[in-house]
Order: structure tokens, then sequence, then C-alpha cells
């Protein structure tokens, strides 16, 4: 399944490549840091930065995209989003930023044109809430955290 998403490079991202899937089958497009040209980002450990990709979308209505981590980045130098996923809603019209945090060990540089994320278009369903007094029984009922896959008679209180 193809959709058409309307792209619109912002001036400085006029140079940088639009979003790409890198396989045939991947989920994700990946984006790039728009950084200014000969500038460097230093994320240290612990640091955290708002990160512009030069890029804003106009997505179809019913559809929203994800902005998720890339794993290498994650795996090889524990960088990551702040807020994943972070969320694009089709009504939204302006730069798609990335939050970026480095939980690793050492500082990691970021320079323009580096792939700093991956943005998944998916479709939206808004939920339409009912208010009631009480809810339908379930196998698990009010099991929390770490509560599945565990007998109901060794589950502790919440």
């Amino acid at each position: 399944m193809s959709l058409d998403v309307r792209v619109k490079r912002l001036p400085h991202g006029q140079d940088l490549p639009l979003p790409a899937y890198q396989s045939a089958a991947a989920a994700g497009l990946d984006l790039v840091a728009a950084l200014p040209h000969n500038a460097r980002l230093v994320l240290e450990p612990a640091g955290r930065a708002l990160v512009p990709t030069g890029l804003a979308i106009e997505l179809p209505e019913g559809f929203e995209a994800q902005i998720r981590p890339r794993s290498g980045l994650a795996l090889r130098h524990g960088v990551t989003i702040l807020n994943a996923p972070g969320t694009i809603d089709a009504d939204y019209r302006g730069e798609i930023c990335v939050v970026l945090i480095n939980h690793g060990a050492e500082p990691f540089e970021i320079v323009r044109g580096d792939r700093i994320a991956q943005m998944v278009v998916a479709p939206v369903v808004q939920a339409r809430l009912v208010d009631v007094e009480s809810l339908s029984s379930s196998d698990r009922g009010e099991g929390g955290f770490g509560s599945t896959g565990v007998a109901p008679s060794q589950r502790s209180p919440q």
C-alpha cells in the first residue's frame, strides 16, 4: 500500500535528501539532521537536544507520522528519542524536529545529513469515549505491570 504525502523542504534543508526507505520492506523513512553547514552538535552523556530536519509535511486526514529511534544509534551509542515515538498529527504544518537524548557514556556528535530518526506513517483511529459505571471482566482483570504470564494466584496487588 502506498500513500501520497506532501513534503515541503524548508530553506535550511533544501540540499538534503528527502526521507527514504532503506529497503523494499522497510516501515520507516530515515530522517536526517538539518544542522547548519560546517556545524556540529555534541550530545554529552545525559544531554538532549532538539534537532531540526528541514522538512514539513502535509499528511492526509486519518493518518499520523510516528518519529521513532534508529536502532543502530541506540545500540551502538545509547542515542535515542526522548519522547519516542513522537507523533506528527495530520493538521500540523510546522518543521519536524527530533528530541534526541544520549544515554551513552561518551559524547555523541551529529553533523548535517546524519540519519537521526525514522518516520513511520500510520492510519489513526479516533476513539469515542463512553463514560460507564463498570467494565466487563477479563482473565487479566486489574493485573498491572509484569502481571501477564503469571498465574492469578501469584500476582501481587497493585
